[in-house]
């Protein structure tokens, strides 16, 4: 499973805004402009993340963007399954025989746990203090 940029910039979104939860509405220009990404595209993944209830839109000389909910109540997963779809490894797991069948299941819930545990007050506070080594596993 590989998340695209849709995910990713996603999620960078909701971390800032989170970051600046309280301190009133964040411009997506101001997020592209410090996270070096582009405006327009981060405009059109506000779009979806608003209809599903995540942010909320503040017109105005100083508007922006603010979550519609507390971090804390906001998890990884919400915010990849409306930008992303549903979470699965493969397709059609169905048409595989049954021990590859049970291995995707595995791999899909324990993905689906990592991002169901996780929200955006945890992202929000992370460090990177301590560097993790980076796996990178391809399947």
């Amino acid at each position: 499973m590989k998340i695209s940029t849709k995910g990713r910039y996603g999620l960078t979104i909701m971390i800032e805004l989170a970051r600046k939860h309280g301190e009133g509405p964040t411009s997506l220009k101001a997020i592209a402009r410090e996270k070096e990404l582009s405006e327009h595209y981060l405009e059109q993944l506000a779009s979806p993340l608003r209809n599903a209830g995540l942010i909320k839109s503040i017109r105005g000389a100083y508007g922006g963007y603010i979550l519609a909910k507390e971090p804390s109540e906001i998890k990884a997963g919400d915010i990849i399954r409306v930008l992303e779809g549903p979470i699965s490894p493969v397709e059609g797991i169905e048409n595989e025989e049954p021990a590859k069948q049970a291995l995707w299941i595995r791999i899909r819930d324990a993905v689906k746990d990592v991002l169901d545990t996780t929200t955006l007050e945890d992202l929000k506070h992370h460090q990177d203090d301590h560097q993790q080594d980076a796996y990178m596993f391809y399947i």
